[in-house]
This record gives structure tokens, sequence and C-alpha cells, in this order.
């Protein structure tokens, strides 16, 4: 193995977000977020409850300690995949969060040709590439939180790097060519997930694992209460975690099959080097003693099916 770098995650068992997510973000180092630009990216993908989508007060904590940072400006950027995005962040509460706390919110299907950057094809599997949103790449920082769900419409689940494809362009201006429709249609769709994050970064990303789908998804499943948050910058480690979690309890043949570092999201996404390349690579870090029993399960997983 030729990369022995180690990917960090963070472990919290507890229904509180605002105390879970305050000792989850002060495992970094934060005071490098002051007198910068932040870039959002939640899971707004529909109008439904959690955890098909962010919850509220998830978004909230996670403004409140970049606020305590000192992040001069925060800005979250979406595109919904189900539904209009303008409604669906209008549904949820999120411009009014915007406004009580001082956050700006752009919806990315209203944005102009120049606001996307294009990625070409060459070394992909998009048949023409596609078009990434130009606020994640110029942003200072970026944080991510997503939530712990399967996915039945080829994903097969959607975590952090599935959460990516909200950052991608359906259409530009200019042109009627779906790449939503491409992506959704083609036998390589999780690959294509996982080559859209090879051109951003994330410095946090936030796993809101109170609740979970362990069938169905993304909009609505089978629920489980698994009580974590967690939190890592590799999303490919966060990403393993997550899926060892939805494993704990029985899911779909399409996350239960096989090692979860030979699942194409992970695999392609340890190929490109945008996290981890294998399940021994990650460290898994309780922060409090109530999170060490999950932890010790998860791990053990992790050990046997990674």
């Amino acid at each position: 193995m030729g990369n022995k770098s180690i990917g960090e995650v963070f472990l919290t068992k507890t229904t509180d977000r605002d105390s879970g997510i305050k000792g989850l973000m002060g495992r970094f180092h934060l005071h490098e977020f002051s007198g910068k630009h932040v870039a959002l990216k939640a899971n707004f993908n529909s109008a439904d409850p959690f955890p098909a989508s962010t919850h509220l007060d998830t978004l909230r904590a996670i403004i409140e300690n970049l606020k305590s940072a000192g992040a001069e400006k925060m800005t979250l950027g979406e595109r919904s995949g189900m539904g209009n995005t303008k409604d669906v962040l209008e549904t949820l509460g999120v411009f009014s969060l915007a406004k009580e706390m001082g956050f700006e919110v752009k919806v990315l299907n209203e944005s102009t040709k120049e606001d996307w950057e294009k990625v070409e094809k060459e070394g992909t599997h998009w048949l023409r590439g596609f078009y990434i949103a130009k606020l994640f790449t110029d942003a200072d920082k970026v944080v991510q939180t997503c939530c712990l769900k399967t996915h039945r419409f080829g994903g097969h689940f959607t975590l952090s790097l599935k959460n990516y494809v909200g950052l991608v362009a359906k259409k530009v201006p200019g042109s009627l060519y779906d790449y939503m429709w491409e992506l959704h249609g083609s036998p390589h769709q999780r690959k294509m997930i996982s080559e859209i994050n090879k051109h951003y970064k994330a410095d946090i990303v936030i796993m809101d694992g109170t609740k979970a789908f362990v069938d169905g998804g993304p909009e609505s499943g089978k629920e489980v209460q698994p009580n974590l948050m967690l939190a890592s910058n590799d999303r490919v480690a966060i990403d393993a975690v997550g899926i060892a979690i939805l494993r704990s309890y029985g899911s779909t043949n399409h996350v239960m099959n096989g090692h979860i570092f030979e699942l194409d999201q992970i695999q392609t996404a340890a190929q490109l080097g945008i996290g981890v390349q294998a399940a021994d690579q990650i460290k898994l870090t309780p922060i409090d003693d109530a999170s060490n029993e999950p932890a010790s399960r998860i791990l053990d997983i992790l050990k046997h099916e990674g």
C-alpha cells in the first residue's frame, strides 16, 4: 500500500446537536476560519424532513461555530435534485435562518454561465465533462454537512461524496444538455459521483447520523436511530464509517455486500486520491466516553468488512 496517510473521523453519540457539533468542530483548527469566506454545502435535495434533508438545527449549530471562529462571510450553495431549489429552501426554513443568522444563500439553478467552471471529460466517465459551481472553488474554506442514508436511484448510498452532486449544474445557461439525466442514466453513476469530488475540497464534513435511512432513500425510507454524529476532513474515511454504521443495522444488498473499499463510490474516490485508500488507514476517535462502545462496534465492521 503506497499511501499510508491517516484519515481521522471523530464520533460522538448524542441527540443534542448543539453540544455534539461544538465538540466535533472543536477538534479542528477553527482559528484558520477567521476572516475567511466559507462556502457551505448542506443536503437540501428535497423538501422532505430529516434524515432526508439537513436538520435546520444542524445547520444552525455549524453556522454558530463558524461565527464564533470569526468567519467573515458564509455562503450556502445548493441545487436540489427533487423539486425547485428555491421552493425547497423556502419550505425547509433555510432563507429564514439565513436572515436570522447573517449568512447568504445562493440558488445554483439561477447562476449565470460565468458562475460555473467546466471540467473536461478526459479521465472521467462523463460523456461531455461537467460544470461545477465556482462558489466552492473560489471560497477560502468549504464546510459540508451530509445525512446518513441509502439511495435507491443508482447511488446506493448518499453520504458526503454523493452530497457534492448538488454542486454540479443540471443545465448551464445557453445549453439544453441535461447533465443530471446523463448521471442518473449511466451505468458508471457511482464512479461519476466520485469524479466530481476530485475538483472540490472539504475542510470539515459533519455527518448527522442521529437518524438514518437503511433502505429506500434519498427522500424517504426505512428509518433507524443511531444517535451518532461524525466529523472529518476526509470524505472517503467518513463515508466508509457511515457505510459501516448502515451495515450495523442491516441495509440494502448494494450496501451490505462486498468489502466497503470495493464499493464503486469508495473505491473510485480512493483511487483518485480524495481520501484514504484502505480501511486500516481510518482512525476513528470517540470524543467522549459514551461514544466508545459504538466506535468499537464500527471499527470491528471496518476491520472485517473494510
